[in-house]
């Protein structure tokens, strides 16, 4: 759930269900857009639910960014509400 201020608690991925790449470092994203990675645009999805650009979610204890092409990217601990 959402509060103000503060990124959805979006839990763990399932495999079952469509999760956008999530990469541990920003110099990872380069890389990635680099290689044959398959990546949406203007997009992230974390288990079939989309996310705008720009968009931060928490999946557990880890803070994620929604960042271009629709690659999630760590930025490090969610910190609790």
């Amino acid at each position: 759930m959402k509060t103000e201020g503060h990124p959805l608690q979006v839990g763990a991925p399932d495999p079952e269900r469509r999760t956008s790449p999530i990469l541990d470092r920003d110099s990872e994203t380069e890389e990635a857009l680099a290689g044959n990675l398959e990546v949406e645009t203007g997009v992230c999805y974390f288990n079939d639910q989309a996310f705008g650009i720009g968009e931060y979610v928490c999946s557990g204890n880890e803070l994620l960014h929604c960042e271009e092409r629709g690659i999630w990217v760590l930025k490090g601990p969610c910190r609790p509400v």
